[in-house]
């Protein structure tokens, strides 16, 4: 169980409150793997809150539940201690995008190894909602545009999904360009209104904060301390 983030972020723009699940699928002229228990996502709504995973947001915040306690547990078993860390291994991450910064995205960037998005005038029906249009242009090292035309909703959630591309509204198909070729589209499959309860975004029990640098050094101390183990 994930979090619920404090007060201060973006009123709902609706009250919708359910689940959008997707599928995952390799779209590029090099094929992606996808692993089956990748290829379906969930991003469950409640007004202006979405979950997927272990993560939560609302509004601009967003907050992500991570538990390091049986790689932390193993070690001590082993007689190895943490040098700067001496908790249980369950942590929260807490962030808060910044809204220009998000608004800087529909920027035209053509700068090798940039992308920007285009807003579009168009929208289609899917799964029932009004999707608008959104291209997405991402040029390579070589400064070649490889736009890809994603759709998103207004319809769902809050002004901006953080939890799947940073677009403006939930998208229902957004495309992912990577490098060489490469590109994974999550095409929403079912719109399941209903069954999301607001307790399943209260915070876990016995979580404590932690940044994303001090996150960050953890985990490098825990590769070198399970390459020790190894030796």
């Amino acid at each position: 169980m994930v979090l619920l983030m404090t007060a201060g972020s973006l009123c709902a723009q609706n009250n919708f409150r359910g689940i959008v699940k997707y599928k995952a699928t390799s779209t590029g002229k090099v094929d992606v793997a996808i692993k089956p228990e990748q290829s379906e996502l969930e991003i469950k709504v409640y007004d202006n809150k979405l979950m997927s995973g272990n993560t939560v947001q609302n509004g601009l915040k967003t907050i992500s539940a991570t538990d390091l306690s049986q790689a932390i547990a193993y070690l001590a078993a082993n007689d190895i201690e943490l040098e700067s860390y001496s908790g249980d291994g369950k942590i929260l991450v807490r962030s808060e995008a910044n809204a220009d910064s998000l608004k800087s995205i529909e920027a035209k960037d053509e700068e090798p190894g940039h992308y920007y998005y285009e807003y579009v005038d168009e929208t289609k029906d899917i799964l029932g909602y009004t999707a608008k249009k959104l291209i997405v242009h991402s040029f390579d090292e070589e400064g070649n545009d490889n736009p890809a035309v994603c759709w998103y909703t207004t319809e769902i959630g809050p002004e901006y999904c953080l939890l799947l591309g940073n677009v403006k509204g939930l998208p229902l198909v957004y495309v992912q360009n990577g490098e060489g070729g490469r590109q994974v589209t999550y095409t929403a499959t079912e719109i399941v209104k209903g069954k999301v309860k607001e307790v399943e975004f209260l915070p876990p029990a016995g979580y404590k904060d932690m940044t994303d640098e001090e996150l960050e050094e953890l985990g490098k101390e825990l590769n070198d301390a399970f390459e020790l183990l190894r030796e």
